[in-house]
């Protein structure tokens, strides 16, 4: 079986050789990242015997020349394996052809999916592993100050913030596969490190500062897989699958928050697990370093399924120059300042909760209530992409604003003065619809982002060609995948402003009113954001 390598287009010459095509069943052509040599030149003997001896790796080539790659589609039958590595990349994929979506592209987006979710949802639980690990603490001998404390809860979600930031334009760059395992497997380093730390009561702060900055890992990986999924859904299906993965994946704070008092007080890796902490209240032992290590198993596990099933899009791939555009689009950073009002809020009043109850309701257990408030608001995320992708993503974000606000004067009415009063259950409630609401509004803002992009790509090229048209559909995928990552960044810094909010107000005024109405004016600045340019009848980009 001969074939020829095609140069400038020409047929059929290799410096006048014919050459033996690879003996593998080819499926598309990939231009080779070469070093140029001359194309005038025939090639050296040298370089013949290399292409033969492995023709899709070759190191030099001409200007232009293909070299054949085995692939896969979503619609093979067999995948075949890569040259890239283990994994499954796709090439052809199409999700907005609604025959190609039917015959194949849904199955390959829902197993992308599946992984997705429970990969994402580990890396919240150890995200927010230390608003459980910290209030527990001083029972096991660390004399930690409650402001020592509260950095403890919110250093995770300032490092997670600011890893976003990197971890928003990597996925066209390395690829969703390959990313999900390596950043999933990275959950490893703060959770055993964390078990071996806890087990001794003269460990240093500075030590827990560490592993609370390492535990921003599991923040970071959320906007890497926004980013990830967005690209397997056609757009009118985007809000439902970026609800669930982000949803359900932010169930993980629930989970954390319900689970670490659970293990740590049972021998959960027997003999293997180590010695109990010796309470200081006199109380039964505690198991601390199970609140680290009884995610290793599940982490272990993911980051291997997601590096042999899930795939890598090649219609995906794109450099960090074209997704930096959006540093230069306005709506980009009224998105960002949007988001930090409704997933800053649910991740702030997530960590924050428990270390706010104990300090106001000092009677009350924390633990026995803090999962329920964020697993209420992770569940609405999903319900709140489906309700915007009925009825639109800024009329629900307005009216999402308007709500909180409401809710925050309701939590200020229930909070004790200066330790006296208060209404603990009054308190619980209003938070929980503040919960509630943040869920709804994170899954609603982020409906709102590829409709924006897509309506500002379609007003650039509404005078091309349809070449041109259906390269502006492709840069507006591009860009509002690289929005989703990047609000997700900016977004998460509200996970680090509420704790400290909390710990700040409480240390100059003694309560954490003062914390609360600053809230309250930040949803102001949100509600006008939202009314102005996406909302009012004549508005910029309604959505």
């Amino acid at each position: 079986m001969w074939t020829s390598v095609t140069a400038y287009g020409s047929a059929g010459r290799h410096g006048g050789r014919r050459v033996p095509s690879p003996p593998i069943d080819i499926c598309h052509t990939r231009a080779i990242k070469a070093r140029v040599i001359d194309p005038d030149q025939p090639w050296s003997r040298n370089q013949m015997a290399q292409w033969r001896r492995d023709p899709g790796n070759t190191t030099e080539t001409r200007r232009h020349s293909t070299a054949w790659e085995p692939c896969m589609t979503a619609g093979s039958d067999v995948a075949q394996r890569s040259s890239d590595g283990p994994g499954r990349i796709i090439t052809d994929w199409n999700p907005e052809d609604p025959a190609y979506w039917a015959h194949s592209g849904h199955r390959v987006a829902r197993r992308n999916l599946i992984i997705s979710i429970p990969a994402l949802l580990l890396a919240f639980a150890v995200w927010v592993l230390f608003s459980a690990v910290s209030i527990n603490l001083p029972r096991i001998g660390f004399n930690f100050s409650t402001d020592q404390l509260f950095w403890l809860v919110a250093l995770p979600s300032l490092s997670g913030a600011t890893l976003r930031i990197f971890y928003s334009f990597v996925i066209p760059i390395v690829g969703g596969r390959r990313w999900t395992a390596l950043s999933t497997a990275s959950l490893l380093l703060p959770t055993v490190w964390l078990g071996f730390a806890v087990q001794n009561p003269s460990t240093p702060f500075w030590v827990f500062v560490a592993i609370a900055i390492l535990c921003g890992f599991g923040g970071a990986n959320f906007s890497s897989s926004m980013s990830n999924i967005s690209f397997f859904y056609p757009k009118q299906r985007q809000g439902m699958a970026l609800g669930l993965n982000a949803g359900l994946g932010n169930v993980g704070v629930s989970v954390s928050q319900l689970v670490v008092p659970l293990v740590i007080t049972v021998a959960a890796f027997g003999a293997l697990g180590g010695a109990p902490q010796p309470a200081a209240d006199g109380g039964a032992p505690l198991y601390m370093q199970n609140a680290g290590w009884i995610w290793v198993p599940a982490i272990a596990l993911l980051a291997v399924a997601a590096w042999f099933g899930m795939n890598d899009l090649t219609s995906a791939r794109s450099s960090f120059a074209e997704q930096a555009l959006i540093f230069k689009r306005k709506h980009n950073w009224l998105m960002c300042w949007l988001y930090i009002g409704t997933f800053g809020s649910y991740i702030g009043f997530s960590a924050g909760f428990p270390l706010l109850v104990k300090s106001q309701f000092p009677d009350i257990n924390p633990m026995t209530y803090a999962f329920i408030g964020p697993l209420l608001g992770a569940l609405m995320r999903s319900v709140g992409g489906s309700l915007a992708d009925r009825w639109g993503g800024a009329r629900l974000t307005f009216w999402v604003f308007a709500l909180m606000i409401a809710a925050v004067f309701g939590v200020l009415h229930f909070l004790p003065t200066h330790g006296q009063g208060g209404n603990f259950f009054g308190f619980l409630a209003a938070f929980m619809a503040l919960f509630i609401l943040s869920g709804i509004g994170n899954g609603t803002t982020f409906r709102m982002i590829p409709v924006i992009f897509r309506t500002l790509h379609e007003r650039l090229s509404s005078k091309a060609d349809a070449a041109g048209k259906a390269a502006a559909a492709h840069q507006a995928s591009i860009e509002s995948a690289a929005v989703v990552g990047f609000s997700g960044a900016i977004g998460a810094y509200g996970g680090f402003f509420i704790p400290k909010s909390y710990g700040s107000s409480i240390t100059l005024t003694g309560g954490p009113a003062l914390a609360l109405y600053g809230f309250i004016l930040f949803y102001v600045t949100c509600l006008a954001v939202t009314w102005w340019w996406y909302y009012r009848r004549g508005a910029e980009a309604p959505c």
